[in-house]
């Protein structure tokens, strides 16, 4: 495996649904040895999990990540909130830009980058029930497009 290489651990495609992301940030996450393993494993879910800016420092809530089985007293509580690593002009920002009507944090990502967790942080604003529709005929027609241009050739 490449130093440089990134190998994504899951996605949150939940959040692409529900919202427009409107500008993306990569963090880095605070994280215990052994949710590290754990997380190696896959055995992590943010479905319903945000970011939330207290005191200056953005931390990541509702995300669960199983404990490692071989840990024992250092396991950590699965649904704490973890702090995420921003320069303090990213988190001045995203404080700013949160503060607009109807802006929210929702994570997108989590990946390994260089051995390192990651963690892809979305500017989101939330969709009406019409977007979502939208979407979902837009994707109906390119699949069937898509589907006819394969037929043809």
């Amino acid at each position: 495996m490449a130093i440089d290489e990134i190998k994504a651990i899951v996605q949150n495609k939940k959040a692409r649904h529900e919202y427009f992301i409107e500008e993306t940030y990569e963090a880095g996450i605070e994280l215990s040895g052994t949710e590290v393993k754990s997380i190696r494993q896959g055995r992590v879910n943010f479905k319903d999990s945000y970011a939330a800016i207290d005191n200056g420092e953005v931390f990541i809530v509702g995300m669960h990540i199983s404990p490692y089985e071989q840990g024992n007293i250092f396991n950590k509580d699965p649904e704490r909130n973890r702090k995420l690593l921003l320069h303090r002009y990213e988190i001045n920002k995203l404080t700013g830009l949160i503060q607009q009507k109807g802006l929210t944090l929702v994570p997108l990502k989590l990946y390994f980058n260089r051995g390192k967790v990651k963690v892809e942080l979305g500017v989101a604003r939330g969709k009406k029930i019409y977007d979502k529709r939208a979407d979902i005929a837009a994707r109906d027609a390119q699949r069937d497009i898509d589907r006819k241009m394969k037929e043809h050739y």
